[in-house]
This record gives C-alpha cells, sequence and structure tokens, in this order.
C-alpha cells in the first residue's frame, strides 16, 4: 500500500521536540506562520493542529488554517471510517467539549487501537496508539482521490499498548 505524499512528509518530522524554557523550536514557529498563525511565537501553545496544517501547506494543500484540533473535524471530505493518511480528529477531556487533538492516521497496532503521527504527543512529533472511542472524525483532502477506508486494510504498526494521554 503506498501512502499519501503528506504522510511521508510527516512522518519525516518524527522526533521534533519543544524546547524548553526561552528558547522556541524554529521549526514549530515555521508551522505557526504556514498556517497563518504568525501570532504564535511560542512552541508551548498546543501545536497539533499546527503541525498537521504546516504539513499540508507545505504539500501544498490548504489547510484549516486553524489553531483549533478540532476544525479539522469540517475540513475536507469526512470520511466514513479510517484510511491511512487521513487526519483523524478526537476529543480532548470531554466529546462534548472544545478541546481536542488531531494528527494523521499510521495504521492500527496489534490491540486494535489508531497508530497517529501527531505534534504535541509529550512535546513532540510521533507516533502513538489512541482509542478509536475518541474519534471525532476522519477528513481527507478536497482534491484528492478519496481512499479506501477500514479498520482490516489498516496496516498493524507494533507500539507499546500505552493510549495516548498527553495532547496539550
Amino acid at each position: 500500500m503506498t501512502r499519501p505524499f503528506w504522510l511521508n512528509t510527516a512522518l519525516n518530522y518524527r522526533g521534533t521536540q519543544e524546547i524548553p524554557g526561552r528558547e522556541h523550536n524554529p521549526l514549530i514557529l515555521d508551522w505557526w506562520k504556514k498556517i497563518k498563525q504568525g501570532g504564535i511565537k511560542d512552541d508551548e501553545t498546543a501545536w497539533c493542529a499546527a503541525f498537521v496544517g504546516g504539513v499540508l501547506e507545505e504539500r501544498g494543500i490548504r489547510c484549516s488554517r486553524s489553531a483549533a484540533a478540532r476544525s479539522y473535524q469540517n475540513w475536507g471530505v469526512r470520511l466514513d471510517g479510517p484510511a491511512v493518511g487521513a487526519i483523524v480528529t478526537f476529543w480532548r477531556d470531554s466529546p462534548q467539549g472544545w478541546k481536542g487533538h488531531v494528527g494523521f492516521l499510521v495504521g492500527k497496532d496489534q490491540m486494535g487501537n489508531l497508530m497517529v503521527i501527531g505534534g504535541n504527543q509529550g512535546n513532540e512529533v510521533n507516533i502513538k496508539p489512541f482509542a478509536t472511542k475518541r474519534v471525532l472524525a476522519y477528513s481527507w483532502p478536497q482534491s484528492i482521490d478519496l481512499p479506501q477506508i477500514g479498520m482490516d486494510i489498516l496496516p498493524v504498526v507494533q507500539s507499546d499498548g500505552r493510549l495516548s494521554t498527553n495532547e496539550a
């Protein structure tokens, strides 16, 4: 299975981290600029939407241009299920609240959790498992051919099974 071109770009950023203290990672600051949120000048503001949007904009795909993770619920084409490379939006704290998290779907782990590459997952870009019950939406770029969807076609990506809990 070939991965969408934007997912390959996202995977190249694994290991990108916040810089503790007064310094700020210039790459994260650049993602804020790419999504037209250049007024944000730090890497402590929750930056998962900056990562997703920065990757999309870098690849010539207009993102939601919002700092809000949940902005991706209403972005692009809504998919009826998971697909490799889909932008997946999760709730944080409460399904009815405003807090969220967003990343790119890489696959599933051996326990059936979604494996997602995202920014600000433990203050870095990495791949972590997420429970499917937290999903709010799967989205796909508007002008790109729609993918095959379904849990059964997702590749298995090994994980330690510890679900992501640090995304703020």
